[in-house]
């Protein structure tokens, strides 16, 4: 079978070959073994113009049981202990079953001389690339344990900032839902007991009564099937979403809500900046540290957008430079980087200016909070009040009629 493989050289030079091997992984030793560091190995093969509705392998532990995991990890290392036994120690003490099984391969392969680095990259998408980079940066400089904690440091600020992300949303999620509850409860049990008064009264029904009784007649009489419409459009929607394209093209249309976009864009270049500090101050060479904090990104449209940027700076043009050319980062962190480069200081200035994105995030997401509150009561105001007016029509009308 052919493999198409993606892998750094000890130059630092990225390349991508095609290499025929009985299986992925016996693809993936092959290159190890060459002395190269692997970024990918996927099976050749033609791709179809309609879309592939696999999914991302699904994480063994969350980021939180990740930073234990490395907490654990380094404090065994400070403590002298060899890796082989920090490794014995963590699988007798390992209560997740998935990550047991990948931690006893991954202890078996370092067991066989397999670096550590190596063994959880041979695990593909399971963990983020920069995971393994960075450990291979530890393994080169033979401190190992100092560059954890940088990675624990990173995983941490992250962790961090998505929390606060979620806790700031969660107030809008729930009004929006018991918004949503209302208005539909108002639609399938209040309205209809309208119709059947109206229906006894005799009266010609105005053009928003007629609309609004057609539709919660329609949602009584097929909601069943229109919520399960609802939910495979979703399903689909959602396997779509994770194809590559459905990646790209729903994070593209994404980065353009106002707002929302700005913060997602912010915090996606946070990733990139905050990745490469902690690869370039662990010691890895700039280009596959670039390649890796590309990587990172999980925004799929700038990720895609900043790639050419690691065949800028491998062809000798300054990072500032091809980072500005991307067209995808704001001028003050390209200012900043430019800094950086100028001073010998890269790691550290992308370090602040991800900190500096990081606050930036924050103000508008509470710039975001102050708006969307009014505006969902409003809104809910609005929507109400129609309904209300749509079905008292007829009575108005007809008292009207009255006088």
């Amino acid at each position: 079978m052919e493999f198409v493989c993606r892998f750094g050289t000890a130059d630092g030079t990225v390349l991508r070959e095609v290499r025929e091997a009985d299986s992925e992984r016996a693809a993936r030793a092959a290159l190890e073994r060459e002395g190269h560091h692997v970024f990918e190995v996927r099976r050749k093969g033609l791709v179809l113009a309609l879309p592939s509705f696999s999914t991302r392998p699904r994480k063994v532990l969350s980021d939180e049981e990740f930073l234990v995991f490395n907490q654990e990890l380094a404090g065994l290392l400070k403590a002298g202990l060899p890796l082989l036994q920090a490794l014995d120690l963590m699988l007798e003490r390992q209560r997740n079953p998935r990550f047991d099984e990948v931690l006893r391969e991954i202890r078996d392969r370092v067991k066989s001389g397999e670096e550590l680095s190596a063994a959880f990259a041979s695990f593909g998408e399971t963990f983020s690339a920069l995971y393994p980079s960075t450990l291979m940066a530890g393994e080169r400089s033979g401190d190992l344990e100092q560059v954890l904690r940088r990675f624990i440091r990173y995983l941490r600020l992250v962790i961090g900032v998505r929390k606060r992300i979620t806790s700031a949303l969660v107030y809008p999620a729930v009004l929006l839902g018991l918004s949503v509850t209302m208005i539909t409860v108002m639609i399938i049990v209040v309205i209809p007991k309208f119709e059947n008064f109206y229906r006894g009264m005799d009266l010609e029904l105005p053009l928003p009564t007629r609309m609004l009784l057609g539709l919660a007649a329609a949602l009584q009489e097929r909601g069943v099937l229109i919520l399960v419409g609802l939910v495979v459009a979703a399903w689909l929607f959602g396997r779509w979403r994770h194809t590559e394209t459905g990646r790209v093209l729903v994070d593209r249309a994404l980065l353009k809500v106002p707002i929302v976009g700005s913060i997602r864009h912010r915090f996606a270049l946070s990733e990139f900046c905050r990745s490469l500090s902690t690869l370039v101050q662990g010691g890895l060479p700039l280009v596959p540290a670039m390649e890796v904090a590309t990587g990172s990104v999980s925004n799929a449209y700038l990720r895609r957008e900043l790639m050419p940027t690691v065949t800028q700076v491998r062809q000798g043009k300054a990072v500032h430079q091809a980072l500005e050319e991307s067209g995808v980062m704001t001028d003050l962190a390209v200012d900043m980087v430019k800094v950086g480069e100028a001073t010998g200081a890269l790691d550290e200035m992308l370090g602040n200016v991800s900190d500096f994105l990081d606050d930036e995030i924050e103000t508008r997401i509470q710039r975001l909070l102050s708006l969307i509150e009014p505006l969902m009561l409003v809104l809910m105001g609005i929507i109400v009040s129609l309904l209300l007016v749509a079905m008292y029509m007829p009575m108005f009308s007809a008292l009207g009629k009255l006088e």
